[in-house]
């Protein structure tokens, strides 16, 4: 049979524990009196324990414990609750200054007695919320610097969209003024390029973000531009967008759009001499994790077929082999009688959607 210890021994039992207690706590009766306090708690709050066992926990430290939300802690909360966890409580401590505590709470009750005890642990959280509001300045501050940053990308994009339109306004004058053919072609054919990079920059500029560009949605309002400003009902040339939903950075999103601005323009001038009801242009682009593959294909006359369609040595083919190569990409093209198709892939990449062409 185990020896129960008497009561003095069970008090220095207690309190034993309680000063093991790294964190200050107090042991407090059903009227607040302090009962017991862990060595943590005087050393803490550098109170006297002669001053402080046996007194109410609001008289401690000249009143200075009177603190309203522990108040509402100890009178209200744990008489309905018996428990609580992580009561924060801020407030200027009497020889500490204002700290930031968390409060934990247990009220006892024994099987024998209508009387009760409250278990106080304090939990200093002063740095650690000094921290966090750091960490939210700082965050708020990045936020302001990325608003500024976005803003200053958009009025730039803005800008260089207006030179573009003014340099393509220059050089549609000067093809109207020149009398030579093959200088105003090759004006009109400068004019023509420089609209398409206005037109790729129109479109980052109405795009939600400056940095990250969703490839769908872009290059369907890309070539719904380009479908609207180059076809009608003399050229009812269809073009239809298919890409997985990727965001992908403004530079390549850049390089893209002049790419199938590039490819598309080049099929619609070269690729239907004759109108039928079913020419099409198909745009996709498929992803695989870092890889991907941009296809544009048409159902035309292929290149073979026609002297006038641009050769290798063309300068929309160059355009586009430079802007491959700035991809770190590789461009295959198949061509015959049903149709022509550019694949511009990255890595080794298995396309999952069967090609017409």
């Amino acid at each position: 049979m185990i020896d129960l210890p008497n009561l003095e021994d069970a008090q220095k039992l207690a309190q034993a524990i309680v000063n093991t207690i790294p964190e200050p706590f107090l042991v407090l009766d059903d009227e607040i009196r302090v009962l017991a306090a862990s060595r943590s708690f005087y050393e803490k709050f550098r109170v006297d324990p002669e001053r402080t066992r046996g007194h109410l926990l609001y008289s401690l430290g000249d009143g200075q414990w009177n603190i309203p939300a522990l108040r509402i802690l100890l009178e209200t909360i744990i008489p309905e609750k018996t428990a609580m966890d992580g009561f924060e409580v801020e407030h200027d401590f009497p020889n500490l200054g204002r700290r930031t505590m968390l409060l934990n709470a247990r009220k006892v009750l024994y099987d024998d007695s209508s009387l009760s005890t409250i278990l106080l642990a304090f939990f200093d959280v002063t740095d650690r919320r000094a921290i966090e509001r750091e960490k939210e300045n700082l965050l708020q501050q990045t936020e302001e610097l990325l608003r500024q940053k976005d803003t200053l990308l958009r009025e730039m994009q803005h800008r260089v969209a207006n030179s573009l339109q003014i340099i393509a306004s220059i050089l549609l004058l000067k093809a109207r003024a020149v009398t030579s053919e093959e200088t105003r072609l090759h004006l009109q054919d400068a004019h023509q390029r420089v609209m398409s990079v206005a037109e790729v920059q129109r479109h980052l500029h109405t795009s939600i973000s400056v940095d990250q560009i969703e490839v769908g949605s872009y290059l369907s309002k890309l070539c719904a531009s380009l479908a609207a400003s180059m076809t009608g009902e003399d050229n009812p040339v269809a073009i239809d967008v298919v890409a997985d939903k990727e965001w992908i950075g403004s530079d390549k999103a850049v390089s893209l759009g002049l790419i199938v601005t590039e490819l598309v323009i080049n099929a619609i001038k070269y690729a239907f001499p004759v109108v039928r009801a079913d020419d099409a242009i198909a745009v996709t682009y498929e992803v695989d994790k870092s890889d991907w593959k941009l296809i544009v294909s048409d159902n035309g006359i292929g290149k073979n077929t026609v002297t006038t369609r641009e050769t290798a040595g063309g300068l929309g083919t160059a355009i586009v082999q430079a802007l491959v190569k700035q991809l770190d990409a590789k461009m295959d093209v198949a061509s015959s009688t049903e149709g022509t198709s550019v694949s511009i892939t990255r890595a080794t990449f298995t396309s999952r959607i069967p090609q017409a062409a």
